[in-house]
């Protein structure tokens, strides 16, 4: 009996210490691993910024009727399911005219904002057109030579 009787106050002394007992748990302890081999995920740098993507479009104004708002068509190509050709797809956006300066058939840029209406989440900016003149200087007087044709005599 005295073999015995150490080994009941061994078992006695031992007490089962689980977070699961009376629900004591706390699962911030749980979710983290405790092993050595995983390492923490080095966390991004602060100086990028964030990835926004499709923050601007450029249209033409289809409707400039209503006041502080144009409707806006945008053209992208898109590759056609089966025949794989890139086909021209259109959809219109509804932007904000703060001034009323836009008049249908001019090229805008729609920058992304805040939500202004239901429908209004873009603001109409104007983008200089592409097919401008060029302002032709005279060559005659970059080779300091009179053209035959302007001499009189």
């Amino acid at each position: 009996m005295s073999v015995t009787s150490p080994l009941l106050s061994q078992f006695k002394s031992l007490t089962i210490s689980t977070p699961f007992l009376h629900g004591s748990s706390s699962l911030s302890r749980l979710s983290t691993p405790s092993s050595s081999i995983t390492s923490q995920k080095p966390s991004p740098p602060a100086f990028l910024p964030p990835i926004r993507a499709m923050r601007s479009m450029q249209g033409r104004v289809v409707c400039s009727t209503n006041d502080k708002t144009v409707s806006v068509e945008v053209t992208r190509l898109a590759p056609h399911p089966k025949y794989k050709r890139r086909v021209r797809k259109k959809k219109k956006y509804q932007a904000h005219d703060p001034l009323n300066q836009f008049q249908v058939g001019d090229y805008v840029q729609l920058e992304k904002s805040r939500p202004i209406s239901k429908t209004k989440t873009f603001v109409a900016v104007p983008v200089p057109p592409r097919n401008q003149p060029k302002v032709k200087e005279e060559k005659n007087q970059e080779l300091g030579l009179p053209l035959e044709s302007l001499q009189t005599s």
